[in-house]
């Protein structure tokens, strides 16, 4: 997968932690997923069509990742992943996306996004509408761990 297609996502990620959570999250090293099971607790999923590329993004949160971002960004103490947390996961994932087509118009990419679907529960199967290889990029963090996949269509 092209580099020019998973920075700008790799970068928003970071800028939208760093600026809106102060969080400093830390890549890992991207593998390509051989399944389509959820990797965190609650998972946000977004199409981003263009006339040249059509794509899928998912952000997969673990429980730990999720309640400390809520804490950090909108002050609430949560225990659980509940609606609170899958709204979070929703935002951040919209954020992320819009964001990055930002950076994606810069290269000629003018992307059409969808609303988030949220998914919540470890194990829960996260499809990709388009058929590609699925890349995921890992990360940590003080507040846990999380996971973006990328899906280019072929």
């Amino acid at each position: 997968m092209d580099a020019k297609l998973i920075n700008p996502v790799l970068e928003t990620m970071v800028n939208v932690l760093s600026t809106m959570a102060n969080v400093k999250p830390n890549l890992g090293k991207p593998k390509i997923k051989t399944d389509e099971v959820a990797l965190g607790d609650v998972t946000g999923i977004m199409s981003m069509v263009s006339p040249k590329v059509r794509a899928s993004l998912a952000i997969s949160f673990s429980k730990p990742a999720i309640i400390d971002l809520v804490k950090r960004m909108l002050g609430e103490d949560i225990t659980e992943v509940d609606e609170t947390a899958k709204d979070m996961a929703g935002e951040m994932t919209n954020m992320v996306v819009g964001g990055a087509k930002n950076l994606y118009a810069e290269q000629g990419f003018d992307f059409d996004m969808s609303s988030p679907k949220l998914l919540l529960g470890k194990d829960q199967p996260v499809h990709h509408e388009f058929s590609g290889k699925t890349i995921v990029l890992p990360f940590s963090a003080e507040v846990g761990e999380f996971f973006v996949e990328l899906c280019f269509e072929e």
